[in-house]
């Protein structure tokens, strides 16, 4: 029986990748956009949110870096040992909130290197789910014609995209229901890339709400100057709500 009560909300923010994929030295959480790291933009969206009690952020092992951001951020968040993979990171947050917190808790999983997410989604997505059973993610539709093709890169048909949503984060799930999925993706050796998929293949399902498609995730070089460019906009656009 899962509960239907509504409990806290806890932001919880997996940071102990490598990002690889950027080819730097530096773990691309840290690397520096319009002067603050990406970690501390995302961050920053989770602090000064009323709705969430405390931001839960999982570093690595030996990570000093993380204690180089602004104590204003720093002193607002629990610092917690992170994994060697994201599902690990994630997996060690909820452990430690389920130690303190009840079954009806929610737990928002938020990508570290997604700093350009706003306001209003993040609390559209709060409101929406809460009462769900289960929990739900921020998505957009995916507008692009999608082609399938062989290994070879030859196109085998074009995908029917009418009912296809691109997932995006945070994504929003009962503390008991996420763990629970989690650990069976774990004991089934299944390989999950983002917690709504570990709740389906538990046989739950999940809620989408509509997001903005300007929530990128900074993956590759190129990423950071679109980042630059969205958080930009968004800092014009609060500056004339002023």
């Amino acid at each position: 029986m899962i509960a239907k009560n509504d409990g806290a909300i806890f932001a919880l923010i997996p940071a102990a990748g490598a990002g690889t994929r950027m080819g730097g030295q530096v773990p691309k959480q840290y690397l520096s956009v319009l002067g603050k790291t990406i970690l501390e933009h995302t961050l920053t969206l989770f602090v000064n949110n009323s709705k969430i009690e405390r931001p839960i952020v999982a570093v690595a092992e030996n990570d000093q870096l993380f204690f180089s951001l602004p104590s204003s951020v720093i002193e607002k968040c629990t610092v917690i040992t992170g994994g060697a993979e994201r599902r690990d990171s994630v997996m060690a947050g909820l452990n430690y909130l389920k130690k303190f917190e009840p079954d009806c808790s929610w737990v928002l999983v938020h990508d570290a290197a997604r700093p350009c997410v706003q306001h209003r989604d993040i609390d559209n997505l709060i409101e929406t789910v809460k009462g769900h059973p289960v929990g739900g993610l921020l998505a957009t539709p995916v507008l692009d014609t999608l082609k399938e093709c062989t290994k070879s890169r030859t196109v085998e048909k074009t995908v029917d995209r009418s009912n296809l949503w691109r997932a995006l984060t945070p994504q929003m799930f009962r503390l008991t229901v996420l763990q629970k999925a989690l650990s069976m993706s774990i004991d089934n050796g299944t390989i999950v890339t983002d917690e709504s998929q570990a709740i389906e293949e538990a046989g739950f399902s999940s809620k989408i709400v509509e997001g903005s498609g300007q929530n990128i995730k900074i993956t590759r070089p190129e990423d950071l100057w679109l980042a630059e460019a969205i958080l930009s906009h968004h800092k014009n656009l609060e500056g004339k709500l002023e």
